[in-house]
């Protein structure tokens, strides 16, 4: 059940979940929560925890569903590498088909479970089941993803995706020819008002702008070059399906079936290709760049042919 609260001159100006904390007596960490799931709003504006309250607001909160406690439990995938690690941090190349740590409902393999099997330990900043995860990528979804091994990286590179100053460009292939061919989609992302696992662009979400340049046109579908500027669950393939462009084999997003199965893929064709950022204690200019996976490049294959 959702409640309001006025925001007085004692949390006018206050970043939102410090003021979430102290309307509701909880920690900083359970008001980003709230943030998290979309439960704190004014008027139909959705908040983020990072964003701030004015004297006269109108606060409406909804606690987050509650949820059964996940435990990561090491289970090897031999087909996650590892493209760098350190003391502070480990890149891994993602296979799709593994979700980045324990979600209900879900019963898979996880990055964070892999690492483990390995020996690896990851920071214990963050919820329970999601330590150490600085940016996640869908199940659906391969390539390039960040963790972070000691508490002074996790800060430091949370604080980096939220200033933006992390490179993250994607390869995607998308039904039809987007027009104009180079561009960017400026709109915001809220959770799907009727169905739980999606996202929608919404008026009153969280901003979300993703940038595009077509590389190369094939007859029904365009291979294009992705660069997030913001990082919202799903950002890619909601943007794209909201301007009619889904990607291929997205079809909880609007993807024609048939196609995809003529082209041979089961998942949408989306994948993490690039990450750059300065190493949180070093200051060191990291790069990295991923090839496609075998299933992605058949694509291409076909298409090209």
């Amino acid at each position: 059940m959702s409640e309001s609260f006025e925001i007085d001159d004692s949390l006018g100006g206050e970043r939102v979940d410090t003021a979430i904390a102290r309307l509701l007596g909880i920690s900083r960490s359970a008001a980003a929560e709230v943030c998290e799931s979309g439960g704190a709003r004014v008027g139909n504006k959705v908040l983020g925890k990072s964003d701030r309250v004015n004297q006269g607001d109108l606060l409406l909160l909804e606690p987050p569903k509650p949820h059964e406690q996940l435990q990561v439990v090491a289970t090897p995938v031999d087909e996650l590498s590892i493209v760098y690690q350190d003391d502070d941090l480990v890149i891994v190349d993602k296979p799709a088909g593994v979700v980045a740590h324990p979600t209900v409902g879900f019963e898979g393999p996880t990055v964070a479970g892999a690492l483990l099997a390995r020996g690896i330990s990851l920071t214990t900043s963050g919820a329970q089941e999601r330590q150490g995860i600085v940016q996640r990528l869908d199940v659906g979804t391969s390539g390039l993803m960040m963790l972070a091994k000691s508490e002074l990286a996790y800060s430091r590179l949370k604080q980096a995706f939220r200033d933006r100053s992390v490179h993250k460009l994607y390869h995607a292939i998308i039904q039809g020819h987007p027009d104009p061919s180079e561009g960017t989609f400026d709109a915001p992302i809220a959770r799907h008002p009727k169905a739980e696992f999606k996202f929608a662009v919404m008026e009153g979400g969280k901003p979300s702008v993703t940038h595009y340049k077509t590389l190369e046109l094939f007859a029904a579908v365009a291979l294009c070059e992705v660069i997030l500027e913001t990082g919202r669950t799903h950002q890619i393939r909601v943007h794209f399906s909201a301007f009619r462009h889904p990607l291929l084999g997205d079809t909880m997003y609007g993807a024609d079936p048939t196609l995809a199965k003529k082209l041979g893929i089961d998942r949408q064709w989306l994948h993490a290709k690039e990450l750059g950022f300065s190493h949180p204690i070093t200051g060191e200019q990291l790069h990295f760049v991923s090839e496609y996976p075998r299933d992605l490049a058949e694509v291409l294959v076909k298409l090209r042919a």
